[in-house]
């Protein structure tokens, strides 16, 4: 499963920020903050473990799910390589405007000369 198609569903991504900000929860206390159904919830687990964006761990009759750290690491490492590559490419755009710029400055100077002599 891939981290992205796990993510894509706005639903997985609540359940991703809920455990990021409260740590390590149960299936139950997770369904608690949704209007979604239980067996919905759990398909959501599923998806996000499979991927493995989620850690379960059993405790007792509990199942506790964490986020798993090493994935959105890695989440990390790909938009920061996509910033990377944006900043390239607007760096390499605003050179080309910056000389584009330059010639029309020439060009303008060139004709204010001919026009006054």
């Amino acid at each position: 499963m891939d981290v992205f198609y796990a993510l894509a569903e706005p639903n997985r991504r609540r359940i991703v920020e809920l455990l990021a900000n409260k740590g390590a929860l149960s299936a139950s206390e997770i369904c608690s903050k949704f209007d979604v159904s239980a067996p919905a919830i759990s398909q959501h687990l599923k998806v996000l473990r499979e991927a493995n964006v989620v850690q379960m761990e059993k405790r007792a009759q509990q199942r506790m799910y964490q986020v798993n750290p090493e994935a959105l690491l890695e989440l990390e490492k790909w938009a920061r390589q996509i910033v990377q590559l944006w900043s390239e490419r607007f760096d390499a755009f605003e050179l080309l405007l910056n000389r584009e710029k330059a010639k029309l400055e020439k060009r303008r100077k060139s004709t204010a000369r001919r026009r006054k002599s």
